[in-house]
C-alpha cells in the first residue's frame, strides 16, 4: 500500500469518529461500562474479520503483552470517559472538549525529545482553549452547574486519547491486527465491571440497537483499524490536520439530526475549537527540527 492511499485509507476513520457522538446519544439508557461491551465486543469480530482477511493472524503472537495492555487501557479509558461524559453533559458541548485531543496531540509532540514547541503552537491552545471555555461558562454557578462532570470526564477523554496516540507513535512495527486484542480485551474488562458497578439496560428499540451496532462496527471498530494503517503509512501529518474537521463534522451531526440545537455560542465554540487546533498543526508542519526535518504536527 503506498503513502497516498494509507493517507485516505485513514482519513476514513475521522469520518467515522464525526458520528461517535450521535451514535453514543442514540444508544441511552445503556450505561457506560454496558456500552463499551457490547461496541467493543462487535469492534474485535470486525477485527477478527480484517486480521483474518489481511493473513495476521499469526502476527498477534509476537506482539507484547505490555503493548496490549497499553492498547486496551487506552480504548477501554478513552470510551469508558467518553460514554459517561455524555450520559452526564449536553452532547454537543460535551463531544466539543473531548475533540480537544488532535490539539493536545500537537502541543505534547512539540514536547518530546528533538522536537520543538513554537509560538503556532501556543497561540492555538490559547484559541481552542477559549472555545471549550465558552462551552462550560454557563455551567459555573449557573443553572447548567450540573453538567460539570460530564464536562470535566470530557476533558479526560482528550487527555486520554492524546497521551494513547503520542505513546502509540513509538510503536510503528506493532502489526494493525494488534487493534483486535486491544477491542476484545476491552470488551471482556467492561463485562466485570459493568455488573460491580452499574445497572443493565438495554438500547430503547430498534434505533438504539442499531445505533449500538454502528457503534461497534465503525467509530469503536473498523476506525481504530483504518487510523492505524494512516498513522503507520500514510502522511501523518495530513491526517493529523483533517482529524480537526471531526470537532466540526460531529457538531453538525448532532445538529442536523435534532440531538442537538444550533445557537451562535454552539457555532463559535466549534470554529474557535478547530481553529486553534488548526494553527497549532499548521505551527507543527512549519517547525524544523535540528536535523532539517519538519516536525510532525
Amino acid at each position: 500500500m503506498n503513502r497516498a492511499r494509507a493517507t485516505g485509507v485513514g482519513f476514513t476513520a475521522v469520518l467515522m469518529w464525526a458520528l461517535l457522538a450521535l451514535l453514543t446519544v442514540r444508544t441511552a439508557p445503556v450505561p457506560p461500562l454496558q456500552l463499551n461491551a457490547i461496541c467493543f465486543a462487535v469492534g474485535g469480530l470486525v477485527g477478527l474479520v480484517w486480521t483474518l482477511a489481511t493473513g495476521g493472524l499469526g502476527q498477534l503472537r509476537a506482539v507484547s503483552w505490555k503493548v496490549y495492555a497499553f492498547g486496551t487501557a487506552g480504548l477501554f479509558g478513552y470510551h469508558l470517559f467518553y460514554f459517561s461524559a455524555l450520559r452526564l453533559a449536553p452532547a454537543a458541548e460535551a463531544s466539543l472538549i473531548a475533540y480537544l485531543w488532535p490539539l493536545l496531540i500537537v502541543l505534547l509532540s512539540g514536547l518530546l525529545p528533538g522536537e520543538r514547541l513554537g509560538a503556532g503552537h501556543v497561540a492555538g491552545a490559547v484559541i481552542a482553549f477559549a472555545g471549550a471555555g465558552l462551552l462550560v461558562a454557563d455551567g459555573i454557578g449557573g443553572p447548567q452547574r450540573e453538567a460539570l462532570p460530564g464536562y470535566g470526564l470530557a476533558v479526560l477523554c482528550a487527555l486520554t486519547w492524546s497521551g494513547y496516540s503520542i505513546l502509540s507513535r513509538r510503536m510503528g512495527t506493532v502489526p494493525t491486527a494488534a487493534v483486535t486484542v486491544f477491542c476484545l480485551m476491552t470488551a471482556v474488562l467492561s463485562v466485570p465491571a459493568h455488573f460491580a458497578l452499574e445497572a443493565t439496560a438495554w438500547p430503547a428499540g430498534a434505533g438504539g440497537w442499531l445505533a449500538t451496532l454502528g457503534l461497534g462496527l465503525g467509530p469503536v471498530g473498523l476506525a481504530f483499524f483504518t487510523w492505524d494503517v494512516g498513522v503507520k503509512r500514510g502522511d501523518i501529518q495530513l491526517l493529523g490536520t483533517a482529524s480537526y474537521a471531526a470537532p466540526l463534522l460531529s457538531t453538525l451531526a448532532l445538529v442536523i439530526a435534532g440531538s442537538a440545537t444550533a445557537s451562535l455560542k454552539l457555532a463559535l465554540a466549534a470554529v474557535l475549537t478547530t481553529a486553534g487546533a488548526a494553527l497549532a498543526a499548521y505551527a507543527g508542519r512549519r517547525t524544523a527540527r535540528p536535523d532539517g526535518k519538519v516536525t510532525p504536527g
